[in-house]
């Protein structure tokens, strides 16, 4: 019988955190009065995680470990996890404890009431620096310029969606995910919940400046052309000025050599930026058609139930 609830945890050395994170989300959960699962996704954790997460998995059925066969990535494990979610409603939440599981509770009365998607926007940000806090502030404002307005702003994966929508999300075909914007895209009956983001319990973060960049070139080639026509405009713009030049310097004597040099170095700039852009675009489109998996599962939940892991991997 499918639960009512499940409750997606993504993974990736989280020893220091994750026995407290799986203490408060159970709490939150048998106080609730329905029946649920916690699927964790470990995602290739090179510390104690899995070790730590084992014998839980083998002791509750309401515990389901998923072992990748290596890291893939936070969007992966969580597209993983849905996978594996059995309940009619599903909740998305990192292990370090930053999105608080006492909110899920409002998240499930909210999507009894009728709503498909409810997701946490975030009212304050605590223990975070005032460079995080500068980047998260450009990065929304780029996506919502990029997207039309998909993405609503400063929120996260923290999410609770309705079955049908987790089904629609699992039906696109895409490599490099951006699930919150994907969320955001299919539609159905959305809400925001605000809420308060604690600093991170313990441990550090698995999103550094590097990652933070790939997750928003992602989020701006996945869903807009806008950067593809920014630099048409650029081009005609430049094609302008060119014309501007050639007057100038058939007007004035010296303009030509005074100028040439700038008008050579700032063309091949913009047309490396073209390039580069252009590349993105291409370098995507190749993934997607090699057609490999986003991840590759070495252990599923039933294998830790039912007995020892499989150590022949999948």
């Amino acid at each position: 019988m499918e639960p009512i609830l499940s409750v997606v945890v993504p993974m990736y050395n989280e020893e220091e955190v994750i026995m407290t994170t799986h203490g408060r989300l159970f709490a939150v959960l048998e106080g609730m009065g329905c029946s649920f699962e916690v699927v964790y996704v470990n995602d290739g954790s090179r510390d104690g995680t899995l070790d730590l997460m084992q014998p839980l998995a083998k002791a509750d059925p309401r515990v389901r470990l998923v072992n990748f066969a290596r890291n893939f990535g936070h969007q992966c494990a969580v597209s993983c996890g849905l996978g594996f979610a059995r309940g009619q409603a599903i909740v998305i939440i990192d292990a370090d404890l930053q999105d608080p599981p006492e909110l899920i509770p409002q998240m499930l009365k909210h999507w009894r009431e009728g709503w498909d998607v409810v997701y946490g926007k975030r009212a304050e940000r605590k223990g975070e620096t005032a460079f995080k806090k500068l980047t998260a502030s450009v990065f929304y404002k780029l996506m919502n310029y990029l997207s039309d307005g998909i993405v609503p702003k400063d929120t996260g994966d923290f999410r609770l969606i309705d079955k049908k929508v987790r089904d629609t999300i699992l039906a696109m075909p895409e490599h490099n995910l951006f699930l919150r914007g994907m969320v955001a895209w299919v539609g159905f009956r959305q809400m925001p919940l605000e809420y308060v983001r604690e600093a991170r319990f313990a441990g550090v973060t698995k999103y550094p400046l590097k990652k933070m960049i790939q997750l928003a070139a992602n989020g701006m080639f996945a869903f807009s052309f806008k950067p593809l026509k920014l630099f048409t405009a650029v081009g005609l713009f430049m094609n302008f000025l060119a014309a501007i030049w050639l007057i100038l310097a058939l007007c004035f004597r010296g303009f030509y050599a005074n100028w040439l040099g700038c008008l050579v170095l700032a063309c091949t700039g913009i047309l490396l930026a073209a390039l580069g852009i252009m590349g993105e675009y291409i370098g995507r489109t190749y993934e997607e058609a090699k057609g490999r998996p986003n991840y590759i599962v070495r252990t599923t939940p039933d294998e830790y139930f039912d007995g020892e892991a499989d150590r022949s991997g999948m």
